[in-house]
């Protein structure tokens, strides 16, 4: 339960006012409606919101999201921003899953003509995408291929024949973070990692075949190829044990590292080192490298979605117009300029459980879509529905260009499995039409809808706040699980 008392500053906005003498150098600010700042009353989200406003070099505020819960050291669904020269970098703050993300494949076919084919459809994917807890990927690689993947990202995908270059031009980053360094990542990471690449894993990762339900924005719609009725898929994983071990090695170094550097934490789990520091820059390049090759990671997956629909169908991939709307990032930190005291500066972005939403006419959002703004995908629970939103010009000035990654766990996974059966949430997809085909009786409990917080909600905030608006909303009609 949090002690903290937040104060309604505005429609949707609490905050809570810094208090020198627990340390806090900044504000907490969180975007939420009431409902949803109930539900993080109720858990320690709250707190670790506060703990992330101690932490030297923080700017502005810690950000809490509407999809926020407890999470490891930061909430999930937290932003934080420190200072690129004087702060810290937290492997907390970006969290196990290191680029743990989304992306959305369209295209020309419609829920009547997925509908007979859906078992078939569902099955052959299953089938041919490796899923589960340790999963092995699909193809196998030697040290040197690794250190390709963890360099180029995408692109190894690309030039391995697992998609084109339009797949690269749509992807957060192009799908490739420069400077990564497969040196400085553990041999653990690599044993862990090298089997893992082109596999879905577990937890709340999964395959999603929708259709488009409702479309709010016209013109966003079309310019991404949605339109109303029609099928899409979303791909939801991340870094798989890559990511989580070199999490796990950086923050065992940063522990170690917090006497040096004279340190002082409001909770362990909040380990970090001066984002300079020698620490610092192997742990960034070590992400980055997660980061790569989680995007790899997706792009294989794609490969053989597109692969699967054209056996199903027997069409190809090119007449099926299997074209990939979006891929974005959902843990993950970065430096990039945002407006302090009304200086542009350079800081470090945590995103932890949080998407970017840059707003039209940046840079870093590709230019099929710089006119309009970045394509956000919000996945909700299996069985309940995702979003698209677009990025606006009020993330700049409230999130550093950030919103809600998800609809946010109100249930702990150990909650779940006391309070459901496979049976019953299988039962209650299917009355929704929705197939699923799941590797474990655990992978379906754990994730049933009712574990969630409403999507629909937490998608609300963000549009009202002008941080993301509303594009489109999808609906499943098949799910394949680890």
């Amino acid at each position: 339960m949090s002690n903290f008392k937040p104060k309604k500053i505005g429609d949707m906005r609490y905050q809570i006012d810094p208090d020198s003498s627990i340390g806090m150098k900044v504000p907490v600010t969180i975007y939420a409606d009431e409902k949803l700042l109930t539900k993080m009353m109720t858990d320690r989200t709250i707190q670790q919101a506060v703990n992330v406003s101690t932490l030297p070099g923080i700017q502005q505020h810690s950000i809490v999201l509407p999809d926020g819960h407890e999470g490891y050291g930061f909430p999930v669904g937290g932003v934080a921003a420190m200072d690129a020269e004087e702060g810290m970098i937290s492997p907390g703050g970006v969290g196990y899953d290191i680029n743990c993300g989304v992306r959305l494949l369209r295209t020309n076919l419609t829920e009547n003509d997925v509908r007979p084919k859906l078992k078939d459809i569902v099955t052959d994917l299953f089938k041919s995408i490796p899923s589960g807890v340790g999963s092995k990927g699909a193809i196998r690689l030697n040290p040197s291929q690794l250190d390709e993947v963890l360099v180029k990202g995408v692109s190894w995908a690309i030039d391995n024949g697992y998609g084109t270059t339009d797949d690269a031009d749509v992807c957060e980053e192009s799908g490739q973070m420069a400077n990564a360094d497969p040196n400085k990542v553990s041999d653990r990471a690599r044993k862990r990692g090298a089997p893992q690449l082109g596999s879905l894993g577990s937890g709340n990762h999964f395959l999603e075949i929708q259709k488009v339900a409702e479309v709010h924005d016209e013109k966003a719609a079309a310019a991404m190829g949605i339109e109303k009725g029609s099928v899409t898929i979303l791909i939801h994983c991340g870094s798989r044990g890559f990511g989580h071990q070199i999490c796990s090695d950086y923050l065992r170094i940063s522990e170690q590292a917090q006497k040096k550097y004279d340190i002082h934490l409001a909770d362990r789990e909040l380990a970090c080192v001066p984002n300079k520091s020698e620490e610092g820059e192997s742990y960034r390049t070590a992400m980055f490298a997660a980061l790569n090759f989680a995007w790899s990671n997706r792009q294989m997956i794609t490969h053989w979605t597109r692969k699967s629909f054209e056996r199903v169908f027997k069409q190809s991939e090119s007449d099926l117009d299997m074209r990939l709307v979006y891929d974005v990032a959902h843990n993950i930190a970065k430096v990039e300029n945002h407006k302090i005291d009304g200086k542009l500066k350079p800081v470090v972005v945590h995103r932890k459980g949080a998407t970017r939403a840059f707003p039209a006419n940046m840079d870093d959002v590709p230019a099929k879509y710089r006119d309009l703004g970045q394509p956000v995908l919000v996945p909700g629970s299996m069985g309940t529905g995702s979003w698209i939103l677009l990025g606006k010009e009020n993330s700049m000035n409230t999130t550093f260009g950030s919103t809600a990654h998800g609809a946010g766990r109100m249930m702990s996974r150990s909650k779940a499995r006391r309070n459901f059966t496979e049976s019953e949430v299988k039962k209650s997809l299917n009355d929704k039409g929705i197939f699923i085909k799941s590797l474990t009786r655990d992978g379906v409990v754990e994730e049933t809808p009712q574990a969630y917080k409403d999507v629909d909600s937490v998608v609300n905030v963000s549009h009202e706040l002008g941080i993301a608006t509303k594009v489109a909303k999808l609906v499943p009609v098949g799910v394949i699980k680890g």
